[in-house]
């Protein structure tokens, strides 16, 4: 793999408001994406690409090195060419691919790096990367080569003819093709049998994991150098915040940073946590940390020695950890020295912990886990022992660790506009913070899943405002209906007798493939089919058939029955129906078939409501 591919601690998943799943070459922003990141392409200053330009012989030969897996030098000593002199910027590049093979001059013997460069030419240099020679065509020149291009599908999203002078964005969708071609040596795609990056099941790039894999950093606004560590100039570079599109004037003190050189873009996140340390693993090279009840793997070589038996905190230490990429830490710092790291949320559980002090002794303290409105949970001790479950509380940190205290009720209504950025006459903040409760559980929600809706004084059990007035966290109470239990109910029985003053009901029932049964003395009135239960902690509040419709089309996540429009849930539960047994499936695997698909659905989709479940036969 070459040089430019970092680490594979980088490797991890992303999620980025930026990325688009990769496709085939439908995209020019996709394929502008994917060969700016493998700097085979790259923009001026401001970052054009400037597409409509015609691409010279020196400058395709450097895309052409850069697509490679041959490393070249910055210099040279050698004239490869009499009009290709060592002073040349394109020397080092056309002498490494004239040594490969890939590329030869003129009969004059001479270069000409200034021509234009034609699409026959262009299309000769790219086949010999492929591993694909002269002796491999046979006939005039270029009429078997232009036949392997088209065979090999690398035209697609070109329509200059073999003579024709290219264009930038003809060699992007050249060079974008190419990555996924065979290879005539390996009869592998080019981009994971030669450059080493991964492909999707559908033998597509994945342009997720490219990204992963051409990022640097972190390093942490306000820590001393931060800035020189980025090599290029963040006031003109693309800055994703929280995955928002912003500007490098957001960025604040302990914000973690991810940059790309070759796209200019900044990705920056500001997830903090803080609690008592309770574990370090291991002591001596610190691979994980754990603070209040939760495990975190540490990503950098900063924050693993301060953890470490060398650096400034260990066991029973109350910190406040800054988390990048995949919830990783950072950095670590006292609580005092990095604002927030407040945690509000539904409280859970109320059982005691055991923790270990700064001296390694072990003790049981009263506890509370929270499920915050990040949609994780967090234990902490606490000095109150009644902290019933399903309260609201937040958790503050102190000096001493984190003091839990309970919410108070909060009064706001409004309708959710289209787009999901504004509650009534409030918008939501860019890192706004959603929890829809039922109970003693709850699950995080995103503004657009509350689009459209109206939000009445009874949903809204807490809010938040930032310092610009946006609604920063909120908690809903049984919004969506995302929080409860789904599928179908397969057996019924139900007695209920008046005479006999007896009443009892019995009910199998499957979700996502388990099948459970309750049994007790209440009675639901329920048929057998697609159900809806909510559960206030192990009580059954309800149990209740869902609502049919008949689907007669499906595009994406929205369902069509005749002139009207159905969103289907994105944790929907798709069954077959074979013999009267549900059989678990996909909406992929019964979509565009000979299938009759019904769904199920909880409410109107104004109030939230979705397709839960959808039944084939």
């Amino acid at each position: 793999m070459k040089k430019r591919v970092l680490s594979a601690l980088l490797a991890a998943a992303l999620t980025l408001s930026l990325v688009t799943p990769a496709l085939a070459v439908t995209s020019q922003d996709d394929a502008a994406q994917v060969l700016s990141a493998l700097d085979i392409m790259t923009g001026d200053e401001n970052g054009d690409l400037n597409l409509s330009a015609p691409v010279t012989r020196a400058e395709f030969v450097k895309m052409l090195m850069a697509a490679s897996p041959i490393s070249v030098g910055d210099v040279t000593y050698v004239s490869p060419y009499p009009d290709v002199p060592a002073s040349h910027w394109a020397a080092p590049y056309v002498e490494a691919a004239v040594a490969a093979g890939y590329v030869t001059g003129y009969l004059d013997g001479t270069f000409r790096p200034a021509n234009t460069i034609t699409l026959a030419e262009g299309v000769v240099m790219a086949l010999r990367l492929l591993g694909y020679t002269n002796e491999d065509f046979s006939g005039s020149f270029p009429a078997g080569q232009m036949a392997m291009y088209k065979t090999l599908d690398l035209d697609e999203g070109i329509t200059i003819g073999q003579n024709d002078t290219m264009k930038r964005q003809d060699a992007m969708y050249l060079f974008y093709n190419l990555l996924t071609a065979p290879s005539k040596t390996t009869g592998q795609p080019y981009l994971s049998s030669v450059l080493g990056y991964s492909l999707t099941a559908d033998g597509e790039v994945d342009t997720l994991a490219l990204l992963n894999g051409t990022m640097d950093g972190p390093v942490v606004v306000g820590e001393v150098g931060w800035r020189d560590k980025i090599p290029f100039d963040i006031s003109k570079a693309s800055v994703t915040r929280n995955g928002v599109v912003t500007t490098a004037a957001a960025l604040s003190d302990n914000d973690v940073v991810y940059w790309s050189k070759h796209l200019n873009a900044l990705w920056v996140y500001t997830n903090k946590i803080t609690g008592p340390i309770q574990a370090i693993t291991p002591a001596s090279a610190p691979t994980s940390v754990t603070v209040s009840g939760k495990s975190y793997e540490i990503e950098t070589s900063t924050a693993a020695y301060a953890l470490s038996d060398l650096g400034t905190f260990e066991v029973g230490d109350s910190v406040t950890l800054l988390l990048g990429r995949d919830g990783k830490v950072a950095a670590v710092a006292a609580p005092g020295q990095a604002s927030g790291g407040s945690v509000c949320g539904l409280v859970v559980s109320n059982v005691p912990q055991q923790y270990t002090d700064k001296n390694g002794n072990d003790y049981t303290a009263a506890s509370v886990t929270i499920l915050a409105t990040d949609g994780n949970t967090y234990t902490y001790s606490t000095e109150r022992t009644s902290v019933r479950t399903g309260t609201l509380v937040q958790a503050v940190p102190t000096e001493n660790g984190m003091e839990v205290k309970n919410l108070s009720s909060a009064s706001l209504s409004g309708k959710v506009n289209a787009d999901g950025t504004k509650l009534g006459g409030r918008s939501f903040a860019s890192n706004v913070e959603i929890l829809d409760t039922y109970g003693d559980h709850g699950v995080r929600v995103y503004p657009e899943r509350l689009a459209g809706m109206e939000i009445t004084e009874s949903m809204v059990r807490y809010y938040l405002l930032d310092g610009n007035g946006d609604i920063s966290r909120l908690i809903l109470k049984d919004a969506t209906g995302d929080m409860h239990t789904y599928g179908v109910i397969t057996s019924v029985s139900e007695v209920n007798s008046a005479a006999s003053m007896t009443t009892s009901g019995t009910y199998v029932y499957d979700t996502a493939g388990t099948t459970k049964t309750i049994s007790g003395s209440t009675v639901y009135n329920v048929k057998t089919g697609p159900f809806m239960m909510k559960t206030d902690g192990e009580e059954i509040d309800r149990l209740t058939n869902l609502t049919e419709v008949k689907i007669t089309s499906v595009e994406g996540t929205t369902a069509y029955a005749g002139n009207r429009q159905y969103a289907i849930w994105d944790d929907a539960l798709v069954y077959e129906v074979r013999d009267g047994k549900y059989y678990l499936t996909s909406l992929a695997l019964v979509t565009g078939g000979d299938y009759t698909l019904t769904g199920y659905y909880d409410k109107d989709q104004t109030d939230g409501g979705r397709i839960r479940v959808i039944l084939a036969k």
